[in-house]
């Protein structure tokens, strides 16, 4: 007798009675960026305190620690305000491109070639002897021409020739590494270091501890004439983007390109000037780390401030007012992590930072849905 053969049913799946959807939001509220960027900060803070619990540290007292490291007195903030100076320009410098949605990846390339131009003018240009007033226009001037022709090379390509900016501009860093390696290794070496010989005193830039024959309590400040030129930057993206004919065609084009074009934006040539105007930045910041910190050029002077620039610039939400706290901070968060272990905690509170902007940027954009599922 033939068996019949019996198909046991298989179990069905279990789903879910809700299901998300992400629709496009026809307008941003103007709170919700700033509540997603708050929310940024908060979760990377959490995060970070999780991972160093984690390690056997002691998250409370690690902060508290960078916390009076970098704003515990007067003369701290003043150290603070040194590591600000560079992050204000280079954010700046961004943020300009940004603006015009050009991602310019390379503000540390041209960080570099500002700092080898202020060095060109020491080295090869003036005599030792010269006066400051020539030392400090000239290098700030090549600084920042030497960071604008680095802007130059991927603003051509691009407006020319379609070639992706990220690229070019991640790449060009590297090329600006091993250009200031060769000169502080070769032709401007100090005895075979990787270093040049120190600056005359003619070509520092004046610190605040210059002046305590005149304010005592500047005696020990090591802030300098560098945070005076990031304050100007600042006021000068602003005015051009708020208040010039060509500010609103660069936030036209970042608006809506196509508008830009029916409304007869030459894109091409804006395309270069912003490439351009926004490597300038990145150099005199440059200029000003060579001129008003290590008083020479050497090997590795940055950091990473031309990366943590991006995430400045987006944290300030692209306005040029805003990047000077939140450089301050940044600035507070390099100074105080260098007395505590681990000692790659700001890097790695920086990255969780970046990740979780990159994130948040689904919110600003869509709306999550959530539905029923019908039968």
């Amino acid at each position: 007798m033939a068996q019949i053969a019996q198909v046991t049913p298989k179990p069905r799946a279990l789903r879910s009675p809700f299901t998300l959807k992400l629709e496009p939001r026809l307008t941003t509220p103007r709170w919700l960026p700033w509540v997603t960027t708050i929310g940024s900060v908060i979760f990377a803070l959490l995060a970070g305190a999780a991972i160093l619990a984690y390690v056997g540290g002691n998250p409370i007292e690690a902060y508290r620690h960078i916390y009076q490291a970098a704003f515990g007195d007067l003369y701290v903030f003043s150290d603070t305000l040194v590591k600000a100076t560079p992050l204000i320009l280079t954010s700046l410098a961004c943020l300009l491109a940004f603006r015009m949605r050009l991602w310019n990846i390379g503000a540390e390339g041209q960080f570099y070639l500002g700092a080898w131009g202020a060095t060109l003018i020491v080295e090869s240009v003036l005599p030792n002897d010269a006066s400051p007033f020539l030392f400090i226009p000239l290098m700030l001037a090549s600084g920042f021409v030497c960071g604008a022709i680095w802007g130059l090379i991927p603003g051509i390509l691009k407006a020319r020739f379609g070639v992706n900016e990220i690229i070019t501009t991640l790449m060009m860093n590297y090329i600006a590494l091993l250009w200031v390696a060769y000169w502080v290794f070769g032709p401007w070496s100090e005895r075979g270091f990787q270093l040049t010989p120190t600056f005359p005193r003619s070509a520092w830039l004046a610190r605040a501890t210059d002046f305590a024959g005149v304010f005592r309590p500047f005696s020990g400040m090591t802030v300098h004439l560098g945070l005076i030129f990031a304050l100007l930057a600042a006021f000068g993206v602003w005015y051009l983007l708020n208040r010039t004919r060509w500010g609103y065609e660069i936030r036209l084009i970042g608006d809506n390109p196509n508008a830009a074009k029916y409304a007869g934006v030459n894109i091409a040539m804006m395309t270069i000037l912003v490439f351009m105007i926004s490597g300038g930045l990145a150099g005199i910041a440059g200029m000003s780390e060579v001129a008003g910190v290590v008083h020479r050029l050497q090997d590795r002077i940055s950091p990473g401030y031309g990366f943590t620039a991006i995430i400045i610039a987006w944290l300030s939400k692209l306005n040029p007012w805003a990047v000077i706290p939140v450089s301050i901070v940044f600035g507070g968060l390099l100074i105080g992590s260098r007395e505590i272990q681990p000692s790659g905690l700001a890097r790695m509170l920086q990255g969780i930072l970046l990740f979780m902007l990159i994130g948040t940027e689904v919110l600003n954009r869509y709306r999550i849905k959530i539905e029923r599922v019908r039968a």
